[in-house]
């Protein structure tokens, strides 16, 4: 019922479907073209500048959701990420304010754009003592999860239970920037087994709403290499932690995974593992992060022998090889989740251009790519402005479609760019962009969803 048509194109787009209707996604002439807002959340102040980090306050999201909305209508895709800002949504154990939430959600709907809900991004309610490491964790989460879905049951179906889990544990569990800032490997995984522990509870809270309520699982990807054969095990091992948390809830890290005796070593126990491969978690789609400048890393020895990793701005067929990659190990059908590339309106075009053209190469293979997500719609907030003290406009990230550029009031205004013309043609004519799916794997793709 909600099918649209664009008169002008017509194209017809579907809706993002329930899970008993997965299958339409690896239809010859589907494709999901969307796009989305930063919502990184890091609650807890810096303890030297006492900043945090919320993109949408930063941005100006919240004071502007209505007219960055209709900027994401503009472009004529049928779904977008979107984060809620739980701790605004639960400001404390006993207190639940959905204001927002229901109007950005339903004016979502209303202007036709499907919400895939982002409920977590690295940071939680500051009221979280001890954050993934709290025992408590996965069941907060699985209620704030379940309290959402219940209040757009049968209008809103997917869900992302927690962005990139492995940026997440790394920054909280290795580098110690974010709660609970340990600096370890110990911290690592102890930190991504609280994340994965939480997936697995989120999931089934929103299961329990709505069995087809489809968990939309987005990981951040990263090819690992290296010229130094002192350092290939090194790189088989950061190559095989990209792939842990899906690994973790997939119920696949027994006894003869590559990581299992790593995770031992640093803390895990066969106890807790072994709760893992009991009761796997259902991953019927996966949303793949790649940026060209980010993605691509080599491992190498400095002067002073000590390890460093080199990120080389990569070129279209990193969508392509990290397509294969994951469909070789999970067998299910895939969103590009979030790529750009930062700088220039050139460069980003280039790289627009790029990874379509590698999709389109994915998809004639029979690698079932059934979306492309421009991420960030508008620029960025660095991460580097919580324990900085520039203003908000020196940390300003140029990735997106629309530019954000300071006002002398202190605002910052969407200024488009020719990308929005372009993204906007490319949704406006469905699959033709990256044509058709070649269909020798879809029937692998439907029975596993």
């Amino acid at each position: 019922a909600r099918a649209a048509r664009d008169a002008t194109a017509g194209v017809e787009y579907l809706p993002l479907p329930p899970r008993s209707r997965l299958g339409e996604l690896v239809g010859p002439g589907s494709f999901q073209w969307a796009t989305g807002i930063e919502d990184t959340f890091i609650t807890a102040p810096h303890a030297t500048t006492g900043r945090t980090l919320d993109e949408y306050e930063l941005t100006g999201h919240y004071a502007a959701w209505r007219e960055d909305l209709a900027l994401m209508a503009s472009l004529g895709v049928k779904s977008a990420r979107y984060g809620i800002p739980w701790h605004r949504i639960q400001p404390a154990p006993d207190e639940w304010t959905w204001q927002f939430a229901d109007d950005t959600l339903g004016r979502m709907l209303e202007l036709g754009v499907d919400p895939q809900v982002d409920l977590v991004h690295y940071g939680l309610p500051a009221w979280i003592e001890g954050a993934y490491l709290n025992p408590d964790y996965p069941a907060l989460v699985a209620e704030y999860a379940a309290r959402l879905a219940e209040r757009f049951k049968g209008r809103i179906r997917w869900y992302t239970p927690l962005n990139e889990p492995r940026i997440t544990a790394w920054y909280c569990g290795r580098l110690g920037w974010w709660p609970p800032y340990r600096r370890s490997w110990a911290g690592f995984v102890a930190v991504m087994l609280g994340i994965c522990r939480g997936i697995k509870a989120t999931v089934a809270a929103l299961l329990a709403v709505d069995p087809q309520i489809v968990p939309y699982h987005v990981d951040a990807t990263d090819l690992y290499t290296t010229t130094d054969p002192t350092l290939e095990d090194e790189a088989r091992l950061r190559q095989n932690i990209v792939f842990l948390a899906l690994d973790l809830i997939c119920g696949r890290i027994d006894e003869s995974h590559p990581l299992r005796s790593w995770l031992v070593r640093h803390g895990a126990t066969d106890v807790e593992l072994d709760a893992f491969l009991r009761d796997p978690c259902p991953v019927p789609i996966i949303g793949l992060n790649l940026y060209p400048m980010f993605t691509q890393k080599t491992l190498h020895r400095d002067a002073r022998g000590r390890l460093r990793i080199r990120m080389t701005y990569a070129d279209g067929d990193l969508v392509h090889t990290l397509a294969r990659a994951y469909f070789d190990r999970y067998g299910v059908a895939m969103i590009v989740s979030e790529t750009a590339s930062f700088g220039s309106v050139e460069r980003r075009m280039a790289w627009l251009d790029g990874s379509i053209d590698a999709v389109r190469t994915a998809r004639n293979e029979g690698l079932p790519v059934v979306g492309y997500t421009w991420w960030p719609m508008f620029a960025l907030i660095t991460w580097a402005y919580r324990q900085g003290r520039r203003p908000v406009g020196e940390h300003l990230l140029q990735m997106g479609l629309w530019d954000l550029q300071s006002t002398p009031d202190g605002a910052l205004a969407r200024v488009a760019t020719p990308l929005v013309d372009a993204y906007r043609a490319l949704a406006a004519r469905g699959a033709d962009p990256v044509g058709a799916l070649t269909q020798r794997t879809a029937h692998r793709v439907t029975t596993t969803a």
